[in-house]
């Protein structure tokens, strides 16, 4: 009897084992990259107006990219910005994007081609709004644009929805009370050098580099904007992302600024489709975050990636892909 007994006490250990191997295996696979091919084909990245952050941002990605999916043929697509960045992903012309969390949520409450199909991968960094007028300009709020020319973001970027809604917060009609130019940062630095509007208002990463460039050739001013702040959180969604900032005289050192500037900020997402193949999208979710330091050398907006808040992508859900590198890089 007792050689039975142990017998079966050895044949439970045995079970035992096996059984515990089957379950870390399983761990092992879900939480590391064994066992997955390496994602290999096309990917066409939608990214901004020339000059503009995203377009930087998406140039030093695609290099990063290069060093991390060696298999991958990553292809940039300049765009007019935020909304038609959802509209390309939402429609399949594009993979992957960056888009304002507002734009997004606008594209969802207007119930556009693809709205539905929309996933978030990471949060990224804030847009500052800035409104940027000559030194000697007699604008000293958003409300001393009546009757001014003004630079407020071409149809498609997120810079648009952004300046209506200001515009309109100042109790001023965004087509009336103005005279709207329907420029991007690629353009509206020259045009208000040149004189050919008086004032451009820009949504972007500190600092922009049109900005900064501009700043260091012609006398320029930042708007204060934080006194429009509270009546925008009050139009509620998706304006309830937006949040009270503070650009400080160190992000444009040459600007004509005595203090900080007032503002309001907006966070910026990583987006694609839930079509996407979720081993692509961790990988791409990976450098991401890997990659912080070396893009934020160059883009300093990307500094601010963080692990510990990538993951809030609201309004979006999170893809699947995205999740299952966030749970596998838990500290």
């Amino acid at each position: 009897m007792p050689v039975v007994l142990s017998r079966i006490s050895r044949r439970r250990a045995l079970l035992g084992a096996v059984a515990l191997l089957a379950v870390a295996g399983a761990l092992l696979w879900w939480l590391l990259p064994l066992g997955r091919p390496e994602p290999a084909g096309r990917l066409t990245f939608s990214t901004g107006v020339r000059s503009g952050v995203y377009q930087k941002y998406g140039q030093l990605l695609r290099a990063e990219l290069g060093r991390d999916l060696p298999k991958v043929d990553v292809k940039l697509v300049n765009s007019e910005g935020s909304q038609q960045n959802l509209q390309r992903v939402a429609t399949g012309e594009a993979d992957f994007t960056l888009a304002t969390a507002d734009a997004v949520a606008k594209y969802q409450l207007d119930r556009k081609p693809g709205a539905d199909l929309l996933r978030g991968c990471a949060r990224l960094y804030d847009d500052y709004v800035q409104l940027v007028v000559p030194a000697d300009s007699p604008v000293r709020s958003a409300a001393d644009l009546r009757g001014k020319r003004v630079a407020i973001g071409q149809p498609g970027s997120g810079v648009r929805l952004l300046s209506e809604r200001l515009l309109a917060a100042a109790r001023l009609d965004p087509v009336l009370d103005i005279k709207p130019v329907s420029i991007g940062i690629d353009t509206m630095p020259a045009e208000l050098e040149a004189k050919r509007i008086d004032a451009f208002f820009w949504s972007g990463g500190l600092p922009t580099t049109a900005v900064k460039e501009l700043s260091e050739r012609f006398q320029i001013r930042l708007v204060p904007l934080g006194d429009l702040v509270r009546e925008l959180q009050r139009a509620g969604s998706p304006s309830r992302y937006y949040r009270a900032a503070v650009i400080q005289l160190d992000a444009y050192k040459l600007a004509r600024n005595t203090s900080a500037v007032a503002t309001l900020a907006v966070p910026n997402l990583l987006v694609t489709t839930e079509r996407t193949d979720p081993a692509l999208t961790e990988a791409l979710t990976r450098t991401v975050i890997d990659s912080r330091d070396r893009i934020g050398g160059e883009v300093h907006a990307a500094q601010l990636v963080d692990l510990r808040t990538a993951i809030f992508t609201s309004p979006l859900e999170l893809h699947e892909g995205a999740a299952r590198y966030y749970r596998s890089a838990k500290p």
